[in-house]
Protein backbone atom coordinates (compact mmCIF):
# COMPACT_ATOMS: atom_id res chain seq x y z
CA UNK A 1 0.00 0.00 0.00
CA UNK A 2 1.78 3.41 -0.88
CA UNK A 3 1.78 6.14 1.03
CA UNK A 4 -0.85 8.19 -0.50
CA UNK A 5 -3.26 5.55 0.12
CA UNK A 6 -2.63 5.33 3.46
CA UNK A 7 -2.95 8.96 4.09
CA UNK A 8 -6.34 8.95 2.36
CA UNK A 9 -6.89 5.86 4.59
CA UNK A 10 -6.69 8.01 7.83
CA UNK A 11 -8.60 10.97 6.35
CA UNK A 12 -11.14 8.60 5.58
CA UNK A 13 -11.22 7.26 9.41
CA UNK A 14 -10.86 10.21 11.12
CA UNK A 15 -13.93 11.41 9.08
CA UNK A 16 -15.87 8.77 9.80
CA UNK A 17 -15.28 9.29 13.49
CA UNK A 18 -16.31 12.53 13.37
CA UNK A 19 -19.42 11.73 12.08
CA UNK A 20 -19.72 9.15 14.73
CA UNK A 21 -19.42 11.31 17.27
CA UNK A 22 -20.32 14.97 16.80
CA UNK A 23 -23.55 16.06 18.10
CA UNK A 24 -24.39 18.49 15.57
CA UNK A 25 -26.25 16.90 12.69
CA UNK A 26 -25.17 19.43 10.29
CA UNK A 27 -21.15 18.53 11.05
CA UNK A 28 -22.10 14.90 10.84
CA UNK A 29 -23.58 15.30 7.45
CA UNK A 30 -20.54 16.88 5.96
CA UNK A 31 -18.62 14.33 7.80
CA UNK A 32 -20.28 12.08 5.74
CA UNK A 33 -20.01 13.67 2.27
CA UNK A 34 -16.39 14.20 3.05
CA UNK A 35 -16.06 10.49 4.03
CA UNK A 36 -17.98 9.67 1.10
CA UNK A 37 -15.31 12.09 -1.15
CA UNK A 38 -11.97 10.28 0.56
CA UNK A 39 -13.81 7.01 -0.35
CA UNK A 40 -13.99 8.02 -3.85
CA UNK A 41 -10.60 9.30 -4.07
CA UNK A 42 -8.91 5.65 -2.71
CA UNK A 43 -11.14 3.43 -4.89
CA UNK A 44 -9.42 6.05 -7.73
CA UNK A 45 -5.85 5.02 -6.51
CA UNK A 46 -6.97 1.28 -6.28
CA UNK A 47 -7.92 1.76 -9.85
CA UNK A 48 -11.39 0.82 -9.15
CA UNK A 49 -12.72 3.75 -11.43
CA UNK A 50 -16.49 2.94 -12.01
CA UNK A 51 -17.29 2.40 -8.10
CA UNK A 52 -15.51 5.25 -7.49
CA UNK A 53 -18.02 7.08 -9.23
CA UNK A 54 -20.87 5.16 -8.29
CA UNK A 55 -19.56 6.56 -5.18
CA UNK A 56 -19.35 10.19 -5.86
CA UNK A 57 -23.09 10.19 -7.25
CA UNK A 58 -24.53 8.27 -4.63
CA UNK A 59 -22.84 10.17 -1.61
CA UNK A 60 -23.32 13.61 -3.68
CA UNK A 61 -26.97 13.06 -4.02
CA UNK A 62 -27.18 11.70 -0.14
CA UNK A 63 -25.52 14.80 1.27
CA UNK A 64 -27.29 17.31 -0.66
CA UNK A 65 -30.68 15.50 0.57
CA UNK A 66 -29.28 15.34 4.11
CA UNK A 67 -28.50 18.93 4.30
CA UNK A 68 -31.54 19.78 2.38
CA UNK A 69 -33.72 18.18 5.32
CA UNK A 70 -31.86 19.62 7.83
CA UNK A 71 -32.77 23.16 6.77
CA UNK A 72 -36.17 22.07 5.75
CA UNK A 73 -36.59 21.22 9.77
CA UNK A 74 -36.68 23.21 12.89
CA UNK A 75 -33.81 23.01 14.97
CA UNK A 76 -35.09 24.32 18.29
CA UNK A 77 -38.24 23.74 20.56
CA UNK A 78 -41.40 25.71 20.04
Amino acid sequence: MGYLQLFFLVLLIASAATAFVTRDLLVAVIAFGFFSFFAALLYTLMMAVDVAFTEIVIGGLTTIFYVTVIYRTKRGTS
